[in-house]
Parts: C-alpha cells; structure tokens; sequence
C-alpha cells in the first residue's frame, strides 16, 4: 500500500469530508481529510490505482488538489 498526502483547496464543511472520501473509496482507495490544513491522505494499491487517478476523482467532486 502506498501512501500521499495531498493538498485539496476548497473544503469547508463535513459534506467535503465525505464527498472526497466517498469519491476514494468508490475507485479502490481510502482517504482521511485533515480540513483544518486542507489536506487529504490517502492509501491505495499502486498496482491497481495510480495517485493520478486519485487527484482526479477528487477534482471531479469540485475540489481543487494543488
């Protein structure tokens, strides 16, 4: 399993929280959102997800990963 952590701008409130640890969850990985410093870390199989796909599904909620 490897592990990132991952800035994510633009999070406020638990309904964030959940968006993007639904979102990493739904693609095969698990996250844990940190919103006080805006960050989101992740464990995931990197031989069956990349941390491309990752940024994206987050993006893909509406967030912006720096």
């Amino acid at each position: 399993m490897q592990q990132a952590t991952l800035k994510v701008n633009g999070m406020s409130c638990q309904h964030c929280v959940n968006s993007v640890e639904k979102a990493v969850k739904e693609i095969g990985g698990s996250a844990r959102v940190d919103l006080k410093n805006n960050e989101v870390t992740v464990e995931y199989d990197e031989n069956k997800l990349s941390l491309d796909a990752v940024r994206e599904a987050i993006e893909e909620q509406g967030y912006d990963v720096a």
